[in-house]
């Protein structure tokens, strides 16, 4: 494998480990999909674990403005799920810290954890293991930049792009696959539906 595995190495390796499906699936936010995506399924082998964040570590290196600023480099994911790819990232790169934003209620805006202070101008990259709606990160970016720091790029595993993906242009984004299937924000237009195939439902 490449030091930096290409689009077709990671997609075998997904749909070895089953944490890529084909079939019908209904996630938690409504979406219709012929495509099931969880990477904890791949992460949890640590060769492939390994394999993916120092890849995805190499892309982010490429930057120079990046690579200057790494021994400062704080990475921050919108939620717990994002912690094994964030962790591996910061130790392939050997950046300066992780930590996480977190949700105390379904209505509840995302925060950090009491005493975790952002620093005035901290240097941030943000990570996660998927990027499909976006909707996470958008509040994540807001939360940190609210509190002074700078974002300085986005890394994901897998970009999952849909009809609902928000619009991060603005920041440098580094991803090791994109992955794209049909996508159905509702479920009259669903052509499986139509079809009659059986859903499973995606566990939040």
């Amino acid at each position: 494998m490449h030091l930096v595995p290409t689009q077709e190495d990671v997609i075998a390796l997904l749909r070895e480990t089953g944490a890529l499906r084909q079939g019908h699936f209904r996630y938690p936010t409504g979406l219709h999909s012929d495509q099931y995506l969880q990477i904890p399924l791949a992460m949890r082998y640590y060769q492939h674990q390994k394999t993916l964040s120092v890849g995805l570590s190499r892309l982010v290196r490429a930057n120079p403005e990046i690579r200057a600023i790494i021994p400062e480099l704080s990475i921050v994911c919108p939620a717990t799920g994002g912690l094994p790819i964030a962790y591996t990232l910061c130790e392939a790169l050997q950046a300066h810290q992780v930590y996480w934003a977190e949700r105390y209620g379904d209505d509840e805006p995302l925060r950090f954890r009491q005493f975790l202070e952002v620093a005035p101008g901290e240097k941030v990259l943000m990570v996660d293991d998927i990027l499909r709606s976006g909707t996470r990160l958008t509040e994540l970016r807001q939360l940190l930049e609210s509190n002074g720091a700078e974002v300085v790029g986005l890394a994901v595993l897998v970009y999952q792009p849909t009809p609902q993906t928000k619009d991060l242009s603005s920041l440098p984004f580094y991803y090791l696959a994109k992955v794209e299937g049909a996508c159905f924000t509702e479920e009259k237009e669903c052509t499986l539906c139509q079809q009659g195939v059986p859903i499973e439902e995606v566990w939040a």
